[in-house]
């Protein structure tokens, strides 16, 4: 009768190998997986530089699906309109500005005063800081799905001025919190 012989055993070198590549196709797939969900993120959040002078806060963290609330900064693709071409150039940048008025809210003016509801929240100009006609914004209750948004920089293009009007979820890029 044969001597029993014991059960195959790999070698430590050969054992070493197979948990480099159980290690390496781990890693793989955690950076597979890391990928997905970094694209999933940048999908659904943005970070936004402001460059200029109308919002105290430089560095806005964005959320693409977040409904705006009183208050909150929303992120918008401005209108293509003479003024805003002149100032920004033909693709102007989002522009980010706080929510001052709600869908519903009322927006009236008394000269110069912009009011919400009966409470002032801006104040009109004649003129851009380059001398251009400033047309007032609309005036009335606020639509669905609509805001009104503001700054209270004295020169802010914003709501205030017809060029911005009401800013409506067809045009808003998110809601955002201010990083810096």
């Amino acid at each position: 009768m044969p001597p029993q012989t014991e059960a195959h055993l790999e070698p430590p070198a050969a054992r070493a190998s197979h948990a480099k590549r159980w290690l390496a196709i781990g890693a793989l797939a955690a950076c597979l997986a890391a990928s997905s969900s970094l694209a999933s993120w940048r999908d659904e959040h943005a970070i936004l530089i402001n460059t200029t002078q109308s919002l105290p806060n430089w560095a806005f963290w964005i959320d693409k699906h977040r409904v705006p609330t009183r208050g909150d900064f929303v992120v918008f693709k401005a209108p293509q309109t003479p003024l805003i071409t002149a100032h920004f150039g033909k693709v102007a940048p989002p522009f980010a500005k706080r929510v001052y008025g709600m869908p519903g809210d009322l927006v009236s003016r008394e000269g110069a005063v912009v009011r919400i509801n009966g409470a002032e929240v801006a104040r009109l100009k004649p003129a851009s800081s380059r001398g251009e006609k400033l047309e007032p914004g609309p005036t009335g209750r606020i639509p669905e799905h609509c805001y009104y948004l503001g700054t209270a920089h004295k020169d802010g293009l914003d709501s205030r001025y017809a060029d911005i009007g009401f800013v409506c979820s067809g045009t808003i890029i998110g809601t955002g919190d201010s990083l810096l």
